[in-house]
């Protein structure tokens, strides 16, 4: 390809809405363009980019398997109704009419719509397993579009999904998948962490999220260095507080006045109960029904970690009139001392805790010298609690530590919850019905191909991975003229490194030296061949990779440097 020829609009400064750098480089470089909020229209260089994620991720899931199928976007709202998430995921689907005011769902994810196809399909055992994908667009109604493609209304996503006649073979499913993904973001030229993930709205027995590292990051993975843990901050567990939660002897739980006491922190430091000693009091909503939620008051609550707790299909805060007409008092004052009739979940760091101090259910009054297991009646005790950097690991005992993460893949074991919701059943040796058990299996691929700029990108530009790069070399001719000896040479290098199989982009514009200089090292491409007059009249050509010392050769040794160059620099698995 000719640069004069494509379309490829650089930038020299960041537009105001791009928040990371990312972001910033997927403007600048010329690779997208805004529509609108959370839509973007993919340029000439960054389709190429996107097409070569798509391509690894093809040939990967094929290597693993799988089979490629195309589902529709346009998803009937009865399917969705079967399953449970019409209600679960309305927070995130677009709702269509058509002419005849029939309602449609424009699909985030294609669980309901596989499993239909299977429960239409597949009777006996001895068609299992099997694994269907597809790369596909898909919906979010995202209430905060942000950082370009990272959370974006429409998106790329390659998802796939797994048919299983026993545990076992399920498991070997997983397995396979899972060593996929890690060869998927390894070619991609990725460093993604495999962690432990809750399974949210979605269901399912386990998970794992593959994490890219990055301080713009919106999860946080929870690792210990010395070992093998990693585990998504919603999952993550530990040894607990570095300080005990008091157990001293205590008499009767007795009232005191705490006027305008609202905070943990109010209380710390106008009467002198340390956050340890305190018990936090939160109340949900958990399917319509008001919960009680107790922990330390110097924790704080991981609502991934309540929901699985509670199993509950809809799970929000309650606003403060449900406070009240549940409790009594307003918060500041909450706790659950003589409450009846409402369930109460309380963090397993309570547990045995006694001289603690708690609200009274009386604005402006809260209790003190109560012992948790005597005074409250907990109804199941749970991990709850957000882990903290420097607790112990579980398996190694040595401190944790948190990071901020991009996640760019998800997998699933499903199990049964769709496949007998949606009817996805077959005839097992015994000629018994049973249902077929799932997995799930997800990569955001626009999401991927902004992480590679995230991790991999300098203060000149990106730096792409020679395996995704738009163009791996990028023929930088400073004298344009069509007969002259350096577009003599740019041409046959550029015919020689095509027929070797590199993607090559030609600068033939009349441009100054630095401009071309500047989009070549802005747009990341991982080579470049610089052909001057000066220099060739000295008999050198400048081949400079994006990072790396400049090799300076002749004519003749151009092509064998840079074929050598892509051989020690070749991504792979």
């Amino acid at each position: 390809m000719r640069w004069s020829q494509t379309f490829i609009p650089t930038l020299k400064e960041s537009p105001a809405e791009a928040e990371i750098i990312s972001h910033k480089l997927l403007l600048r470089a010329g690779l997208v363009r805004k529509l609108t909020g959370g839509l973007y229209t993919f340029l000439p260089l960054g389709l190429r980019a996107l097409k070569k994620v798509e391509a690894i991720v093809r040939e990967e899931m094929d290597r693993a398997g799988a089979l490629e199928v195309f589902m529709p976007a346009l998803q009937p709202p009865a399917i969705w109704a079967k399953s449970g998430r019409l209600e679960t995921a309305k927070d995130v689907l677009f709702h269509v009419k058509d002419r005849a005011r029939k309602e449609w769902v424009l699909g985030p994810t294609h669980e309901e719509v596989i499993t239909t196809l299977v429960a239409d399909e597949f009777n006996s055992y001895r068609q299992f397993p099997v694994n269907f994908y597809q790369i596909q667009t898909k919906f979010r109604d995202e209430i905060r579009p942000r950082f370009g493609l990272m959370r974006a209304k429409e998106f790329i996503m390659k998802d796939a999904y797994s048919f299983d006649a026993d545990d076992e073979s399920a498991n070997a499913s997983y397995r396979r998948m899972y060593d996929a993904y890690a060869r998927i973001f390894a070619r991609c030229g990725l460093r993604a962490i495999p962690v432990q993930a809750d399974t949210g709205v979605m269901g399912g027995a386990h998970s794992h999220e593959f994490m890219v590292p990055a301080e713009t990051g919106e999860n946080e993975v929870v690792y210990c260095e010395s070992g093998d843990y990693a585990a998504n901050i919603e999952k993550a567990t530990s040894q607990g507080p570095a300080t005990a939660t008091p157990a001293d002897d205590c008499g009767n739980s007795e009232k005191f006045e705490t006027p305008g006491v609202k905070t943990i922190d109010d209380l710390a430091k106008r009467f002198d109960v340390a956050a340890e000693r305190q018990i936090k009091t939160l109340v949900y909503v958990a399917d319509d029904k008001p919960v009680i939620v107790l922990l330390r008051g110097d924790d704080q609550l991981e609502e991934a970690k309540l929901g699985a707790a509670l199993g509950a299909a809809a799970l929000r805060a309650a606003g403060d009139v449900e406070i009240v007409k549940a409790l009594g008092a307003q918060p500041g004052s909450l706790g659950a001392v003589g409450v009846d009739g409402i369930s109460v979940y309380a963090d397993e760091v309570l547990r045995g805790g006694s001289g603690m101090v708690t609200g009274a259910n009386d604005d402006g009054y809260h209790l003190r010298n109560v012992n948790i297991e005597r005074d409250i009646a907990v109804g199941d005790w749970a991990d709850l609690r957000q882990v903290q950097a420097g607790e112990l690991c579980v398996e190694t005992c040595q401190p944790l530590k948190i990071r901020r993460a991009i996640e760019v893949g998800h997998v699933f074991k499903l199990g049964t919850k769709y496949s007998e919701a949606l009817g996805a059943t077959f005839l097992d040796e015994n000629g018994k019905s049973v249902p077929s058990i799932m997995g799930c299996y997800g990569i955001g691929v626009t999401r991927t191909l902004q992480a590679v700029i995230e991790q991999c990108h300098d203060e000149s530009g990106v730096i792409w991975p020679t395996s995704v790069a738009p163009y791996q070399v990028c023929i930088t001719a400073l004298d344009v003229e069509p007969e002259s000896e350096v577009m003599k040479l740019a041409n046959l290098l550029y015919d020689e490194l095509r027929a070797k199989g590199l993607d090559v982009i030609l600068d033939d514009r009349p441009s100054r030296p630095g401009v071309k200089f500047k989009d070549s090292e802005l747009a990341g491409f991982p080579l470049r061949i610089g052909i001057g007059e000066r220099s060739l009249a000295k008999g050198n050509v400048e081949i400079k990779p994006r990072v790396g010392e400049m090799i300076l050769c002749s004519p003749d040794e151009a092509l064998g440097q840079a074929l050598e160059w892509f051989d020690a620099n070749r991504v792979e698995a």
